[in-house]
């Protein structure tokens, strides 16, 4: 094996181009191109919450309601030897009205919004990001209904029917891990690197949607049970009238 040195960082500045020593380098907020607040100590230490090791639940509210966009890292939690019985009465509290504790905590001297819900037999801790973190979609050039009619409706419910399946996360794997991975374990082993043999990508062309439906339904493989609960959805989508958002 090589024998390499890790790199280290210079601080220079943009302007004059010089390395910048530590003891010249401060905190700010840009509030305009360019233009900096200078922030001491101080001003964070003010600033910051009290940190504490408990979890201040403030509302109770349906799991449903919150978009996914909300949520950030999730933690288990896990109860003092003295709590276990207060730890499994707010998780079955949880599970059975269907309710997640919205609350706050203090996790590396920053206060975090975060969601309590019952996942098996633990309960855990996801942090969330705050309202004012969350970007509307106001700019973006999103279609309405876009003119569909039933039959397209009705095959891209019948796709999804072919597709159905239970929640099985094992199932899925993150390709670009594990071919590092491989790598290193080759590299370790003293052996060379295998090139992946990937094919040139095709260039993006505009596809009729609706013959792109078609032909992935002909593609599926039939699963036992499930083209039935696809027709079923269908049949049942064609007798409820359609919502839309408000």
């Amino acid at each position: 094996m090589e024998r390499r040195a890790d790199l280290r960082p210079r601080r220079v500045c943009a302007e004059e181009n010089v390395e910048v020593p530590w003891a010249e380098v401060v905190k700010g907020y840009e509030y305009e191109k360019g233009q900096f607040v200078v922030m001491t100590e101080a001003d964070f230490e003010a600033a910051d919450v009290e940190a504490t090791q408990t979890i201040d639940i403030r509302d109770f509210v349906v799991a449903a309601e919150i978009p996914p966009v909300y949520f950030e890292q999730p933690y288990y939690l896990e109860p003092q030897k003295t709590g276990a019985k207060a730890y499994a009465l707010l998780r079955e509290a949880l599970r059975h009205s269907g309710r997640v504790g919205v609350a706050t905590v203090v996790l590396r001297q920053r206060e975090h919004l975060a969601a309590v819900q019952a996942t098996g037999d633990a309960m855990t801790l996801t942090t969330m990001r705050f309202a004012h973190e969350i970007a509307a979609p106001a700019g973006l050039d999103l279609p309405a209904d876009a003119g569909l009619d039933r039959r397209e409706i009705d095959l891209a419910l019948q796709l999804v029917g072919t597709l159905e399946g239970p929640w099985q996360p094992e199932k899925y794997r993150d390709r670009y891990r594990d071919a590092l991975q491989a790598t290193i374990e080759r590299k370790l082993e003293g052996r060379a690197a295998e090139p992946a043999e990937r094919g040139r990508r095709a260039p993006t062309k505009v596809v009729d949607l609706m013959s792109a439906l078609e032909a992935s339904l002909k593609a599926q493989p039939k699963r036992d049970g499930t083209r039935a609960a696809g027709r079923r959805e269908v049949a049942a989508a064609r007798k409820t009238p359609r919502r839309r958002a408000s």
